[in-house]
């Protein structure tokens, strides 16, 4: 019986024989490409989601009129697959690409790794009308994105996501940012991008782990904006983990819409903005207690958001039964909903919280659930409720 390695490369390799069929198929057989729009005045942009789009990399670039010299920012796993074709697509475009190479994992989100991009930037000559491009996922996202606000005081940022968490998440609404040892993102930025290209055959080569670690942040919207989309998430799970094309076309593209209006409406998080937190709070914190190296980000705040429901539950009410399909549409896509903490670690988990970014006054605030669809935010919990909420996400004996 063939092993798990073994599947998922026969998988990839059915995945990339559907990709080419749908090259030879006319326009009308292959999903169409949705465009959302980020409405932030003369600071407004695109999201491009579709297949086939990186090829087309040099025209998008040519159409938000950016600077010659450019440097795609990359990591060491996704630089093997996608490097050589974001270069020629963009020196077809007219452009002068420069790539540079970190090494892929949350640790690279660093002062160090920071400063070794400036110094190759500055290397390439980049200049104020120059830009760089995030190729990779949210780790890459964040910390090409914080290269661009600061590089110069600041110049252009194309997003190119390539994981499902950084499609349907991190590369829309401008907040770019690195950790200290302290916590996460506690360093950063608001720098929209000129245009987000989500191409979706990029989700070929990334492991099943990865995949299914985006499902954390596609089902926290359908939880706090959308209960439509929770239940053809409910529905149409299957599909989507099996990468379905036109299924997935239309989910990323509703996450992109989602984040998109209330990005547009709330750009700095002072109010609305702040329920794309939900989950992230704890999800957080168990990132930092753990050392960012044992759960992926979109597993932590699965974590996180199975504990913000049983807080809900208990504080606004959400139904019960509204707290099991959650957890059950969580466990179905693969990610865990569970944590074992020890009491060293409780203490410094709670340590952590109190040094997140959304911290008020030293209060621990949540985005906490009233139904599925509709999330309240700045809920105050106390320390017996967060504990309860943690003994709520214990294994089970």
């Amino acid at each position: 019986m063939p092993g798990r390695g073994s599947r998922e490369k026969q998988f990839r390799t059915a995945f990339r024989r559907f990709l080419s069929f749908t090259a030879n198929q006319s326009p009308a057989s292959i999903p169409p490409m949705r465009t959302v729009r980020v409405s932030l005045g003369d600071r407004s942009y695109n999201i491009h989601v579709g297949n086939g789009l990186l090829p087309r990399l040099g025209e998008y670039c040519r159409q938000s009129k950016l600077g010659e010299r450019c440097a795609v920012i990359t990591d060491s796993n996704v630089a093997p697959h996608y490097a050589d074709r974001t270069i020629r697509a963009l020196r077809q475009g007219g452009f002068v690409p420069k790539v540079v190479t970190i090494v892929a994992g949350e640790g690279s989100k660093s002062l160090k790794a920071v400063a070794e991009c400036y110094d190759q930037l500055a290397a390439h000559r980049l200049e104020r009308r120059s830009f760089v491009i995030a190729l990779g996922g949210g780790v890459v996202g964040d910390l090409a994105g914080y290269v661009a606000a600061t590089y110069l005081r600041g110049i252009s940022l194309v997003q190119v996501p390539t994981t499902l968490l950084s499609q349907v998440d991190s590369s829309v609404g401008g907040k770019v940012g690195i950790n200290l040892k302290s916590g996460k993102n506690l360093v950063g930025a608001f720098h929209q991008p000129k245009v987000v290209i989500c191409d979706l055959d990029t989700l070929a080569t990334l492991p099943t782990r990865e995949y299914r670690a985006g499902f954390g942040e596609v089902i926290k919207y359908g939880l706090i904006k959308d209960a439509e989309l929770f239940c053809r998430l409910e529905k149409e799970l299957g599909d989507l983990l099996n990468r379905n094309p036109s299924k997935l076309i239309n989910v990323v593209a509703r996450c992109c819409a989602i984040k998109a209006e209330i990005v547009a409406a709330d750009e700095m998080e002072n109010g609305l903005r702040k329920i794309l937190n939900f989950g992230h709070t704890i999800g957080h914190a168990i990132e930092t207690v753990f050392g960012y190296d044992k759960y992926l980000h979109g597993e932590a705040i699965s974590i996180g958001q199975v504990a913000a429901a049983h807080l809900s539950a208990r504080l606004t009410e959400l139904e019960p039964k509204s707290v099991s399909r959650l957890r059950e549409l969580l466990e179905r896509a693969g990610l865990p909903v569970s944590v074992n903490l020890s009491t060293k670690q409780r203490d410094a988990l709670f340590d952590a919280m109190r040094l997140d970014k959304k911290v008020t006054a030293g209060e621990v605030k949540f985005v906490l659930a009233s139904r599925i669809g509709e999330v309240v935010w700045d809920r105050k919990a106390s320390d017996a409720e967060i504990r309860g909420a943690l003994d709520a996400v214990k294994p089970a004996a």
